[in-house]
């Protein structure tokens, strides 16, 4: 008898991409993504919401606790810090894309009933759900990608990459084959853990100003 492997043991995401359709087609296969281990803990995908027709992607690194149980993104704390930073800097949330470069919330729990600890996701994962990623830009072709923090960057512009060289710059990078104007910034998470809550929130919200700004 052949032994086959799991379908997350090959870490990508490819075989389980629609043929064709939009947003909807890809939010329904990816509720069904095998394509890296951390489906089996989380209670479900979580995919990217907003309009097809948004001129600014958001793309955070993966989904949260909070995330995790409703299956949307930026739905915690940090979503809600977004879309007020998003809103001052002139930049209207109800009409940009927000997704995560990882579906899944990858944590760790020392035992039952205890909280989830948010974990980074691997490279290989990221890398294993970059096909989710490249099929949401394809369909939505934003004029402008916010990068929120280090782990979305890397997954974007690769393991070089430093928000804190960058942050508040317009980059212009080819992207899943695709040519993208791109401005970092930290993860509106690490504000809420920052020391200096405001000091730390008025610098998101200058990246964000030279978003709105290359979107005028």
């Amino acid at each position: 008898m052949v032994r086959t492997s799991a379908p997350e043991d090959a870490y990508t995401a490819e075989p389980f991409l629609p043929e064709r359709g939009g947003i909807p087609a890809l939010r329904k296969a990816a509720a069904e993504c095998r394509g890296c281990p951390l489906h089996r803990d989380a209670t479900q995908t979580v995919f990217g919401a907003g309009s097809k027709d948004a001129r600014v992607m958001l793309v955070g690194e993966q989904p949260g606790d909070r995330e995790d149980r409703q299956g949307k993104p930026f739905v915690g704390p940090a979503g809600k810090l977004l879309d007020r930073a998003l809103a001052e800097a002139g930049i209207d949330p109800s009409e940009a894309y927000v997704t995560n470069a990882v579906k899944h919330f990858k944590f760790t729990q020392a035992e039952p009933r205890k909280r989830r600890i948010h974990k980074a996701p691997t490279l290989r994962e990221m890398t294993a759900c970059g096909p989710w990623l490249a099929a949401e830009l394809a369909v939505v072709e934003p004029e402008l990608i916010v990068v929120l923090g280090a782990t979305a960057g890397k997954a974007l512009l690769g393991s070089s990459f430093r928000v804190t060289q960058v942050r508040g710059t317009v980059l212009e990078e080819e992207i899943h084959g695709r040519p993208e104007r791109l401005v970092p910034t930290v993860h509106p998470s690490s504000v809420l853990r920052s020391d200096d809550r405001e000091a730390a929130y008025r610098g998101l919200v200058s990246d964000l100003k030279v978003a709105a700004d290359a979107l005028s």
